[in-house]
């Protein structure tokens, strides 16, 4: 029995489980069978809350590489690794593969699968779309055999990246595999480093970290992953690739960010499991001795290794604090969330009580999905269209919503009214597709293919047909032109209301007609605080304005250093706004701009801009003067020289001028004012400042028109006073007199509700434009009655 024992002892674990108890018996049965099984713990683990690692889940589904790249997947395909991981394998390389651009002049994509050799699964110029790239290594059947893989980063290093491009073209290359390779490694990963491949090792099933470290690029935490987490991988292979300039994947709102992370590895270790009796011998003699013997036994047990992880995080939807009256969000992937409500709120969408939608309107929600849209952004966009309806679309609802996808072409996505259920709708929702975000941003041509056909081919029309609005979604300015087809849709008697970022806000305005038809939103949070105001505008009917009247008005703002070149902006702003009010043509609204500092300038006549873009780009352009400024001086300028009709000026037209001041250099302006309203010119003062001086009470007139301002950011406050004003003024009874349209110092004279000008001896023309030529015949009077329209308005 003796030396039964002595050889149990010396031989190991194999013998000595004769004297393990049972229960250490199971537990190294059990460690034995989960050795054949895959791994049901996360081999690496980044140390994050829930949240973020749903962020890093969601972030892995939007991003797209979209670059001149060759990438090459080597996968190992030995006994070691197994089928079961091999799929798993797969299904990592086709999951990367959705965020690239394949195809022959961007992304190229390769597969070698290795075992005692590799075997060449397709070159990278095999195919050209995703597609055919997916179903082929979905195809891939495994080989089976030893781990080589030194064999097949040879076989790399002597025939290239098969079917790839020149030097110049950057590659990558990803291996997958169990790091037991059974030969070196070390050497041939060296020189294909040395040739600038950039190598990923991504493990599978139980990967020995220290093969994977020597086959990777440096950083080596950048550039090894766990194909095993696949989501997890793909966000961190896609954050090394921006992060290296070889594909520039992500918005400015999805950052790079480090994790601290660990990794594990399971691996077999001897631990003393007890001691037993037996016997023991000594040399020279036969004496045998009774003692106690330590027995071992083997576990495969998990060691962690701590290390960083680097991945993209990008804004979540619970970011923008949906839930309100104290409910809590709960996100559930890319865009999703659930609100847990207190009890008062608990059945309503957001904790807040339903918006439903009284009037009836259809709505087409018009997306852009163009390559100046981020993924994020158009998810952005579609999940507020999913919150509005949740919110706005009731049993009673008469809304139909639909939705539009665009690039250089309008994409029907959701046809109005086919859903009739919330839930239905929101699930179609749901299918949109962002498209890749290829293509021109062409919002001018999206705009007239909605007015054609976003809205069906039904014909209804006066009573039978429901208010239809149009809801243009977009962070990108147009590559075409949009006025023409803006007003296309106007004329077809649609909504136009515009949902964009600040810096398509006068895009959007032009687009619309109006401010007051644009929500602008500062960041992701302040965009679904946008749906009370969408509701509020699509039901509401805009009060009639004087859009359609005729009317010459000229702006003059003070431009002098009292006032500074950050407040002249703030001037300009509200300008522009006001101007997007009108029809601007030489038969309905004629604009001018006046500006006033150390000198007076006219910025544009009333007849330089003949569309309201042309006007309101000139408006941006305009001039800040500095110095001391003369409100005086300016308004006997625009006396002299502006509202005259040899610059412009129509007879027989309504006549404003609207001057925006702070107040100073106001002394002098209260008789050039009155001097203007005597010849027929309306004049309204908008003061800004704390104090209303009492220079810009006289500048107002006997009439008050005067808007006083608190502060230059108020301005936009004060727009509807202005209209108002402005078109009340447009409205009252015109003389085609005054100002005198008769040149030359012609003399006016009232005819049969227009006029006519007297001309002086040696003057002629419907205007006495023109001086007579000696011996022409006689002329004497030189009565002429004029011929334009605008000479035959009726005298008001």
């Amino acid at each position: 029995m003796g030396p039964r024992h002595q050889s149990a002892e010396s031989r190991g674990a194999d013998r000595s489980y004769v004297k393990m108890p049972s229960f250490l018996l199971l537990e190294a049965l059990c460690l034995f069978l989960f050795a054949g099984v895959p791994p049901s713990l996360p081999l690496q683990e980044v140390h994050v809350s829930q949240e973020t690692i749903g962020k890093i889940s969601a972030a892995s589904k939007m991003m797209w590489c979209s670059a001149v790249v060759d990438i090459l997947f080597l996968i190992d395909g030995s006994h070691s690794v197994g089928k079961g991981s091999f799929e798993r394998s797969k299904h990592f390389a086709i999951t990367v593969c959705d965020a690239l651009d394949i195809n022959l002049r961007k992304v190229r994509v390769g597969a070698v699968q290795f075992s005692s050799a590799p075997r060449l699964e397709f070159p990278l110029d095999a195919f050209s779309t995703q597609q055919e790239v997916k179903a082929k290594i979905k195809g891939m059947v495994f080989k089976g055999g030893r781990t080589e893989t030194g064999h097949a980063l040879k076989y790399l290093l002597r025939k290239g990246f098969p079917g790839g491009r020149n030097a110049s073209v950057p590659q990558v290359l990803v291996i997958v595999t169990d790091g037991r390779s059974q030969g070196h490694v070390a050497l041939p990963a060296k020189q294909l480093k040395q040739r600038g491949v950039a190598v990923f090792a991504v493990g599978v099933r139980f990967p020995r970290w220290e093969e994977l470290h020597t086959l990777a690029s440096e950083p080596w935490e950048q550039h090894i992953l766990m194909a095993e987490q696949v989501e997890d991988a793909a966000n961190g292979l896609f954050s090394t690739l921006s992060g290296s300039a070889i594909c520039t994947i992500t918005s400015p709102d999805c950052k790079v960010q480090p994790h601290p992370c660990q990794r594990k590895t399971l691996e077999t270790v001897r631990e003393l499991a007890g001691h037993a009796p037996c016997w023991r011998g000594s040399r020279g003699t036969d004496a045998m001795l009774a003692a106690l013997c330590p027995f071992s036994s083997w576990k495969r047990v998990f060691l962690t290794h701590p290390a960083t992880c680097h991945r993209t995080i990008c804004p979540g939807p619970c970011d923008s604090q949906p839930c309100q009256n104290g409910g809590t969000c709960v996100p559930e992937g890319l865009d999703r969330y659930h609100c847990l409500c207190p009890p008062a709120f608990g059945g309503e969408a957001d904790c807040a009580p339903k918006l439903s939608l009284e009037c009836r309107v259809d709505v087409l929600f018009l997306l852009a999905g163009s390559a100046g849209t981020t993924p994020e952004g158009f998810l952005r966009a579609k999940a507020f269209v999913k919150r509005f309806a949740q919110a706005a679309l009731g049993e009673d609802s008469r809304a139909r919503i639909g939705v539009a996808r665009y690039a250089a072409e309008l994409a029907l996505a959701v046809p109005v009214g086919e859903y009739q259920d919330v839930p239905d709708l929101v699930r179609s929702l749901d299918a949109v597709p962002f498209g890749g975000g290829g293509g021109a941003t062409l919002t001018g041509s999206a705009l007239r293919q909605a007015a054609e056909r976003g809205f069906g081919s039904a014909a209804r029309t006066g009573q039978d047909r429901p208010r239809r609005a149009v809801v243009l979604m977009t962070e990108a300015r147009s590559q075409d032109e949009v006025a023409g087809p803006a007003r296309f849709a106007r004329a077809r008697e649609l909504l136009l209301l515009g949902v964009g970022s600040e810096a398509v806000r006068a895009e959007l305005e032009e687009i619309t007609g109006s401010p007051e038809r644009v929500m602008v939103y500062t960041g992701p949070q302040d965009l679904f605080s946008q749906i009370p105001k969408l509701h509020g505008k699509l039901c509401s009917r805009q009060r009639p304005g004087c859009q359609a009247q005729s009317l010459d008005l000229v702006f003059m703002l003070d431009a002098s250093a009292s006032v500074g070149p950050e407040n002249f902006a703030q001037m300009q702003s509200f300008v522009r706004s006001c101007a997007l009010q009108f029809d601007v043509n030489p038969d309905v609204t004629q604009i001018g701009l006046v500006v006033y500092g150390a000198r007076v300038q006219t910025a544009f006549r009333l007849d330089t801009h003949l569309t309201r873009a042309a006007v309101l780009r000139a408006m941006s352009q305009a001039p800040y003067l500095g110095g001391a400024g003369s409100t005086g001086m300016a308004l006997l300028h625009i006396y002299d020289k502006v509202m005259v009709v040899h610059k412009g000026a129509r007879p027989g037209v309504p006549k404003a001028v609207v001057v925006v001041t702070g107040g100073s250099g106001a002394e002098d302006a209260a008789v050039p004012a009155q001097k203007l309203r005597d010849n027929g010119v309306s004049v309204l003062v908008v003061g800004v400042g704390p104090v209303l001086t009492e220079a810009l009470r006289r500048l107002a007139g006997p009439r008050d028109s005067l808007i006083h301002v608190a502060a230059y950011e108020d301005l936009r406050h004060h727009q509807d006073m202005l209209m108002e004003w402005i078109c009340q003024e447009a409205k009252r009874p015109v003389n085609p007199c005054r100002p005198s349209p008769c040149l030359n110092k012609g003399t006016c004279v009232l005819h049969d509700g227009s006029y006519r000008c007297e001309c002086r001896a040696g003057g002629e023309g419907p205007h006495c434009e023109r001086r007579a030529v000696p011996g022409a015949g006689n002329r004497a009077g030189n009565e002429t009655v004029g011929t334009s329209a605008l000479m035959e308005l009726p005298l008001q």
